[in-house]
């Protein structure tokens, strides 16, 4: 769980530009790859993600121009290496509610982690196959898809529970060799009951609802 020397919080209002710049997908990916697998160069990213070095290069540099990644130490002095500023992003979902356009940042960025879950997911099952991760991870890895009843203010007091939880666990762990990178992704959706009960899933309107923070995961490619 990172401090909050670690997390950049977004302003509607006073982070227009940067709101923009990080819809576009790449960017997106650039800096999930930077947040979970190091510094990296624009060459070394665009053979991960199968894009030209050019294209990785201005976009690198798009980020740097609104602080989510900044130049990292260079191993040759050769090749400009970029690093994360930020182990998270978030913002006040509340806030972002003020214009059509942060509205539609929040629905893009958490497309996004749901496609990062996917990604994972292949990833996870193609470690414990070829033997990448030990036999102890099968037992306590997994998804959920519970669906309590709960008021906004239980909704609210459950991501703090978690917050809290999550970074106690995390320091314990900090120097313990058998740590592993672990994606967990957490989602609180309400849903407004529906006109009709017997209706096929997905054809009801979404619910507008204020959530927890949210924060743009890494991209594991």
């Amino acid at each position: 769980m990172a401090g909050e020397d670690h997390r950049r919080v977004l302003d509607p209002e006073q982070d227009t530009a940067a709101l923009k710049a990080l819809t576009h997908p790449l960017r997106i990916r650039l800096l999930g790859l930077l947040r979970q697998d190091g510094p990296a160069t624009a060459s070394e990213l665009a053979v991960r993600t199968g894009e030209s070095s050019a294209s990785t290069s201005y976009h690198l540099r798009v980020l740097a121009k609104y602080a989510f990644v900044a130049e990292a130490e260079h191993r040759d002095g050769r090749e400009r290496r970029w690093q994360a500023v930020h182990s998270v992003t978030s913002w006040s979902n509340k806030a972002m509610e003020a214009s059509p356009d942060s509205r539609a940042f929040v629905g893009f960025s958490r497309r996004r982690q749901i496609e990062h879950l996917e990604v994972s997911l292949v990833r996870h099952e193609a470690d414990i196959t070829d033997g990448r991760l030990g036999q102890e991870w099968v037992e306590p890895s997994g998804i959920s898809d519970l669906m309590p009843r709960l008021t906004p203010e239980s909704l609210t007091e459950l991501w703090q529970v978690l917050d809290r939880k999550l970074a106690e666990l995390t320091a314990r762990d900090e120097g313990d060799p058998r740590a592993a990178q672990v994606v967990l992704l957490t989602a609180g959706l309400p849903l407004a009951p529906r006109d009709n009960p017997g209706a096929e899933p997905g054809t009801s309107a979404p619910a507008e609802t204020d959530g927890a923070d949210g924060a743009d995961g890494a991209d594991a490619s």
